[in-house]
């Protein structure tokens, strides 16, 4: 007799969850397995005994494992970022280029987008957000601040500024063009190289390292992060 196996999504829940969330925000980062019909059953029987869903993205533990890369930033962000170069076009010197961190992605993903308007061709990075924004360390921004001291991500338009050699190397100053985030030159929010942003932390954990509030990225992402988010462009930063 021909036995058929079953697919299960295996969702791993902390015990304080309790509202729900749509499975389709998180599903490429849950695990699946194969079980056989039996099997299948009792886990299902003893999973509704267990189990609640979780209120936020903190709930969700996730497994070890690669990110997804998308190649664009959503249709939504673009056209914000869009309408922000234009707000802030007198501060502006490239209009050609728009750098995007899409924070409503998990930090596993690579979702810092450098956005080429002349062909509308995007590539997207690892970028790290602040700890205040996510303080379970969750791998997903929860909120954003600008009060200093916060350590938290900060949502808004910034007009990228001089090089610097900091503590982590090479890095760029960013001005805060927004009421959410004018506060980034005295917070010192800045794009500056992690060592906490690879992908052997993603493979170990499923997410990369916290910052202070900055734009961190990958020591060997630096290079051409520096060389095309260069001094004059606009970053946008925020979530749909």
């Amino acid at each position: 007799m021909l036995r058929r196996a079953m697919r299960l999504t295996v969702l791993v829940l902390r015990p304080n969850a309790k509202t729900a969330l749509f499975k389709s925000s998180f599903a490429p980062y849950l695990v699946e397995m194969e079980i056989g019909r039996r099997q299948f059953i009792h886990s299902a029987l003893l999973g509704a005994s267990l189990l609640t869903v979780p209120s936020k993205a903190s709930d969700i533990i996730f497994v070890p494992g690669t990110g997804q890369a998308v190649a664009d930033p959503s249709q939504r962000l673009l056209e914000r970022a869009k309408a922000a170069l234009a707000t802030h076009a007198s501060r502006i010197r490239n209009h050609d280029l728009l750098a995007i961190a899409d924070f409503s992605k998990p930090s596993r993903d690579p979702r810092f987008y450098v956005v080429d308007l002349r062909n509308g061709q995007s590539t997207p990075y690892l970028v790290a957000h602040g700890k205040g924004s996510d303080p379970h360390h969750s791998g997903w921004v929860q909120n954003f601040s600008n009060v200093n001291g916060s350590e938290a991500t900060s949502a808004g338009s910034y007009l990228v500024g001089e090089t610097y050699i900091g503590q982590y190397g090479e890095s760029r100053r960013l001005v805060g063009l927004d009421p959410e985030n004018d506060q980034a030159e005295a917070r010192a929010i800045v794009i500056h190289p992690a060592w906490y942003v690879n992908q052997s932390l993603i493979r170990e954990q499923g997410k990369i390292g916290r910052s202070q509030g900055c734009f961190a990225f990958a020591k060997e992402d630096i290079n051409i992060i520096l060389e095309r988010v260069a001094p004059g462009c606009l970053l946008y930063a925020d979530k749909v």
